[in-house]
């Protein structure tokens, strides 16, 4: 099948759906690939490119909607591009089939199949064609950057001859894909980074970044994030004053606030107010991430830049993937190809729709002349747990008398073997030379005071433990150098064995401590 790209007709997009390395991989599957001349220009790919990658370059968009089986876009199709839409064809892109109805009715008329890339459900198996989560990464690093380019100071802090220079201080308001990469972004550059989200058990992800959780003073019982597409799930009306009182109260404080709290297909819920803004420092920037969708902070605007009458500039672009487009072109088309490959699963350039297939039936939302949209929850096997019962309390005697019987068994077990020892040793020193038994009762101590030093090591420690007393091995290379020297061959050829593995075993001891200490050392 062929499979092509047209040239983005949305004002400003700079993203293409289809790069010449993806197109490689595409006709690794089987299919053909077409492209509209210079689709790919503003993300950085030439007619060239393409040309070298094995792309037919069509001149003009309905030239490749009337060649292409699948056609591929990253904005949704507007009314022209809707009416080119045939019986029988593919349309990939992203859609916002919640607010498209009338779109979805249009191409399940035509028999046309619509994969909405937003829909792709966010399971393991499907997280090399989550485009959400590749437009989000970008967007929330891009988000830190135009904050960056807006604010007049360092991010990390300095010391000077010309003076001192305090870091940045850097709100994060939602923790997710988009949050998380401004996160990372933020502490890379050396600020002191906030972050915030209603899901508790994503504190341990930000603080491993390197910022600090904020924890606000309420109970109440976290919902899965399975259980809502992997999203945080909408707040009660007590959390969120509570959670504005904790922004209010940090307001003054901030430098630059990133916000990122946004559900698919939901308005974006209003959590940095008019006040807020006002109690914010001159010179602070708000970049709303949330904008397309109204925004997180009251006074966004959407795709512009304002700056209030107290000198805070709120950022409120929806285009922050098409300012990196080769980057986000490159990261989409991927996630294009591996929709593909899932979509022909043969390698031979042939379209199966499997509507059984979670990924497959999330992501459609229009397929034989219906609208699938919306889907149902993916069919994800729930692991059945036994809720485990808590053990009961032991009172103090009780406890006093478990403690004495595990020492009463503990030292029965040490008698015992000490007597199967000693007897043991009896009866050699009956039937074995006076010689003997000397060196052997020095060997038996040897054991059993070695035996009980390493015992009351810590686990974590045996390693380096032995590593150092790996040296002691060689008293045996001493002892088998007197002996190497013996009239009797076996009696040589054992103690050159004992050499070899002794300097082994002293070498590989002293490497290994090397090694663990290396792993401390700042290079």
């Amino acid at each position: 099948m062929k499979i092509g790209a047209p040239k983005e007709t949305f004002e400003g997009e700079n993203r293409v759906a289809m790069t010449p390395e993806s197109a490689l991989q595409l006709q690794k599957l089987g299919h053909e690939c077409v492209i509209e001349t210079k689709a790919g220009e503003r993300a950085g790919f030439s007619d060239k490119a393409y040309k070298d990658a094995g792309v037919e370059v069509v001149k003009t968009a309905a030239a490749l909607w009337k060649a292409a089986d699948v056609v591929a876009k990253v904005r949704e199709p507007d009314a022209n591009e809707m009416k080119r839409l045939r019986d029988g064809q593919t349309l990939i892109s992203f859609f916002n089939p919640g607010a498209n109805e009338k779109k979805m009715k249009s191409a399940a008329d035509k028999g046309a199949t619509v994969i909405a890339m937003e829909m792709v459900p966010r399971i393991s198996r499907a997280q090399k064609m989550d485009a959400l989560s590749s437009m989000a990464n970008i967007a929330g690093y891009r988000a830190v950057i135009e904050a960056g380019n807006n604010f007049g100071r360092f991010f990390t802090g300095q010391v000077t001859a010309a003076g001192k220079v305090p870091p940045a201080k850097v709100l994060v308001i939602g923790a997710g894909v988009a949050g998380l990469a401004a996160i990372g972004t933020s502490t890379s550059l050396g600020a002191i980074t906030y972050a915030f989200d209603v899901r508790p058990e994503v504190a341990e992800q930000i603080e491993s970044m390197g910022a600090e959780f904020v924890f606000l003073e309420f109970e109440e019982s976290a919902q899965d994030s399975a259980a809502t597409g992997g999203y945080a799930a909408p707040s009660s009306p007590e959390f969120r004053e509570k959670q504005l009182e904790k922004f209010r109260e940090m307001a003054p404080e901030m430098d630059i606030v990133i916000c990122t709290a946004l559900i698919p297909n939901r308005e974006a819920p209003e959590l940095w107010t008019e006040d807020m803004v006002k109690a914010m420092k001159p010179g602070s920037v708000i970049v709303d991430l949330a904008a397309e969708k109204g925004g997180n902070c009251k006074l966004t605007v959407k795709d512009e830049k304002i700056v209030t009458d107290n000198d805070v500039t709120i950022i409120g672009y929806t285009d922050f993937p098409s300012r990196m487009a080769t980057q986000s072109s490159t990261l989409y088309s991927n996630n294009i190809r591996h929709m593909m490959a899932d979509l022909t699963p043969e390698k031979d350039g042939k379209i199966v729709h499997d509507m059984e297939d979670d990924v497959i039936r999330g992501a459609t939302v229009t397929h034989a002349k219906e609208v699938t949209f919306p889907p149902p929850p993916p069919k994800v096997a729930a692991i059945a747990t036994v809720p485990k019962e808590k053990p009961k309390e032991l009172t103090p005697e009780e406890k006093k008398a478990q403690e004495v019987a595990a020492f009463k068994a503990q030292t029965k077990q040490q008698f015992t073997l000490l007597g199967i020892g000693g007897v043991l040793i009896l009866l050699a020193g009956l039937y074995t030379p006076a010689s003997f038994m000397q060196h052997f009762i020095v060997f038996v101590l040897a054991v059993f005071v070695g035996f009980q030093v390493i015992w009351g090591v810590a686990h974590s420690l045996h390693t380096p433990l032995m590593a150092v007393t790996n040296a002691i091995s060689s008293i045996i290379i001493l002892g088998a150098l007197i002996q190497i020297g013996s009239s009797s061959a076996i009696i040589t050829i054992l103690s050159m064995l004992a050499v070899a593995l002794a300097a082994v075993n002293i070498f590989g001891g002293f490497l290994v401590t090397r090694r663990m200490l290396a792993m401390f050392q700042k290079s």
